[in-house]
């Protein structure tokens, strides 16, 4: 496929058959399995996923490639071409057990993954390239500088486990970042037993929009200095050094609390 990136989408284009057979390998795509791509570009891993005999669901937002692909792969019934925005795409149209993957284009990833997270129970895994700094900051541990918002709100819902980096010299044009593909699995069950997802995320983003400051002060007007302690944390300790189940524990407290004053 002869296409021309475009910065504006950025598109960086996978291309080193070696890095394609390694994720195609972590994938390990399997015959009736429902495989959803975001940014199939020039069908690098597209034509692989579609041999595997998995029934294939591409999403391109480039119109271009759109025309191209539904060209490529007419007459392919278990390959079905979306044209559309995955930003704003509703993955739970698709069915349960998804397997999502794809090399998501860098300047979208962080708010992709967080749109992700709303359809996680559509979601069997995902596997993705993402610029490795990402990947860093998703699977970062506590007391570590990367460690934050979008590590806690992964962390709470989903496994992270980086694979391995990808070089720039795999893709056409190269990005001036190294890669590295991730799998994420949804936590089973109850999981961190999470009881209000909407004041965890309140917490968590206020807290790390000031990250620099004690939790006495980055939560203030949120939590006082005796529920931040009842919930086991130190109250002079900053944001990232509060690890994902402290950070649960303190919103489900936080919630407890509403609910018994309503």
């Amino acid at each position: 496929m002869r296409h021309q990136p475009r910065k504006r989408f950025g598109q960086h284009f996978l291309n080193s058959p070696e890095v394609i057979a390694q994720i195609i390998d972590a994938i390990s795509p399997a015959l009736g399995q429902t495989i959803v791509e975001i940014g199939p570009g020039q069908a690098a891993l597209t034509d692989p996923l579609a041999a595997s005999g998995a029934n294939l669901h591409a999403i391109e937002f480039d119109r271009d490639l759109v025309a191209t692909l539904t060209t490529r792969y007419a007459g392919q019934e278990r390959v079905s071409i979306h044209a559309a925005d995955a930003l704003r795409f509703d993955f739970s149209t698709l069915g349960t057990a998804l397997r999502i993957v794809g090399n998501l284009p860098y300047n979208i990833s962080t708010p992709l993954l967080f749109h992700l997270l709303d359809h996680k129970n559509y979601v069997h895994d995902l596997h993705f390239m993402l610029q490795k700094e990402v990947v860093e900051r998703m699977s970062a541990g506590p007391g570590n500088k990367t460690f934050g918002r979008l590590t806690v709100m992964l962390g709470c819902q989903m496994e992270v486990e980086p694979l391995f980096d990808v070089p720039a010299s795999a893709f056409s044009p190269p990005p001036r970042v190294l890669s590295s593909v991730v799998r994420m699995r949804p936590i089973p069950g109850p999981g961190l037993g999470i009881e209000n997802e909407t004041l965890l995320a309140d917490i968590v983003r206020a807290a790390f929009s000031r990250r620099r400051k004690t939790l006495r002060n980055a939560l203030q007007g949120r939590a006082t200095v005796a529920e931040i302690e009842a919930a086991g944390l130190s109250p002079g300790d900053r944001p990232e050094q509060v690890d994902i189940a402290a950070w649960v524990r303190l919103a489900n407290l936080l919630d407890n609390v509403k609910s018994g004053e309503d």
